[in-house]
């Protein structure tokens, strides 16, 4: 075979694979999201704990510290809220209300993270719903999204569903 026949057919079989292979590399592509804990005050160490809990329980999305910000968490006196602005963007406040009342830092932040990637609050009243929020006893410690939260993020970062956070919406952990 003609050394010029070999390299075109080297070539066009080269790129029929790249072809063929690119669908599956687009869907394992990891969204990073970074956040700026640095205006969270004493609760730095919280939001950064909740973000490894999102990273260890979701495999198309990270979240690391850095700047510049995809959302920005801060400290205030009110009560914890978040306005996301769009799917992984916008700003939370940890507010000490909470805590005061005795409700766990940890939990707060990973719920209010919840809700930039995408989740609105579902008042179960149940500790093993992260996004129960307020409505899970003060006693309740668990920071963990259950596995239909997880699956919703999922599916939020895969683009194959909607979000059923409204963007724009302040939600207050009330």
């Amino acid at each position: 075979m003609p050394r010029r026949l070999r390299l075109a057919l080297s070539l066009v079989l080269g790129l029929a694979l790249l072809l063929v292979t690119s669908p599956a590399r687009a869907s394992a592509l990891v969204t990073v999201l970074r956040y700026d804990a640095s205006r969270a005050a004493e609760f730095v160490s919280a939001v950064n704990q909740a973000a490894q809990i999102w990273n260890a329980s979701v495999t198309n999305v990270r979240l690391v510290a850095g700047t510049p910000a995809h959302f920005v968490v801060t400290a205030d006196n009110g009560w914890p809220r978040t306005q996301p602005t769009s799917l992984g963007r916008g700003t939370i406040w940890m507010g000490r209300q909470a805590t005061s009342q005795g409700y766990n830092p940890v939990r707060i932040a990973a719920h209010e993270i919840g809700h930039i990637l995408g989740l609105p609050d579902r008042r179960t009243g149940l500790c093993s719903d992260l996004m129960s929020g307020s409505s899970a006893p003060v006693s309740c410690t668990n920071a963990n999204p259950s596995a239909a939260e997880r699956a919703a993020v999922e599916r939020n970062f895969a683009g194959t569903a909607a979000p059923q956070v409204e963007f724009g919406r302040l939600y207050v952990n009330r």
